[in-house]
């Protein structure tokens, strides 16, 4: 059976964490290996986020994975963050280098992901199990796909024991990708991130900012329902149930949902497999 895992975002708002609890409560059936929890830029939703992850963790006795960004976080803060989540009886990390946050000059104590990863294996040994990103379709701010290779292979060097990719619709790209790593020397399981498509705006506007492709056939059908729900919601889960069992049957470790807090459109994939 192919192992599982669901991201999530910290609500703010009574109504978003009721929204939350619902999405958990359809979701966890599913029996994901862990849930992993984000945070704003530069830790802008921090005491959400450990607010979440204790929920997920002592309510629905979920393996709760919190993200961790060196953006904008002296060493004294993430070793007391840390010690917390030691405390609460985690035991797997997202470790990320973040993105800058909006009017901050500087960067924290730590500026890649790669000193994030050493850092947490210097202060805790083997205690966490330690995920990273890694870009099929390159980084938006890397000199070149080599050099965002070479970046990818740093964090699994520093500790990290697995990687998650940012989202994608080119299987191809995902498995060339995989193929590079491992001529590289990158050994660690390499999950690919799965975002369902719910709205097509929405998913335009993601993917400018964070540099995944969107086809142009998958474009311009998802275009051409305008403002039927229904439609792209049918049509999306068929083209992304379809990405799925591809990767799946390639080799694909397991499957990361990027499911924005909504059961749904994770869940009408998840049937279709």
């Amino acid at each position: 059976m192919t192992a599982i895992s669901f991201e999530f975002f910290p609500p703010k708002t009574d109504e978003q964490r009721d929204g939350l609890e619902r999405t958990v409560r359809a979701l966890k059936p599913r029996m994901p290996e862990y849930v992993s929890m984000t945070f704003g830029a530069g830790g802008s939703t921090l005491s959400y986020t450990v607010d979440a992850v204790r929920n997920l963790h002592g309510a629905h006795g979920l393996d709760a994975a919190p993200h961790l960004s060196c953006m904008g976080g002296t060493r004294e803060e993430i070793r007391a963050l840390l010690d917390d989540y030691r405390a609460l009886g985690v035991h797997r990390i997202v470790a990320l280098r973040g993105d800058l946050p909006s009017g901050m000059a500087s960067f924290g104590d730590f500026r890649y992901a790669s000193d994030l990863v050493a850092f947490i294996r210097a202060e805790t040994g083997a205690h966490f199990h330690i995920e990273v990103a890694c870009y099929p379709e390159v980084h938006p701010q890397a000199e070149d796909a080599q050099a965002d290779l070479v970046h990818f292979k740093r964090k699994v060097d520093a500790g990290a024991n697995g990687a998650i990719t940012q989202y994608f619709y080119n299987a191809d790209g995902y498995f060339r990708f995989v193929d590079a790593a491992r001529r590289l020397g990158v050994d660690a399981p390499i999950v690919p991130g799965v975002m369902p498509i719910a709205n097509f705006s929405q998913l335009k506007r993601f993917s400018e900012m964070c540099g995944a492709e969107i086809p142009r056939w998958l474009s311009r059908r998802l275009g051409a329902f305008g403002d039927d729900v229904d439609a792209i919601r049918e049509f999306s889960a068929d083209v992304v149930a379809a990405l799925c069992r591809q990767l799946v049957a390639g080799g694909a470790p397991g499957l990361h949902f990027y499911t924005l807090n909504r059961a749904k459109p994770t869940e009408a994939i998840l049937e279709r497999l």
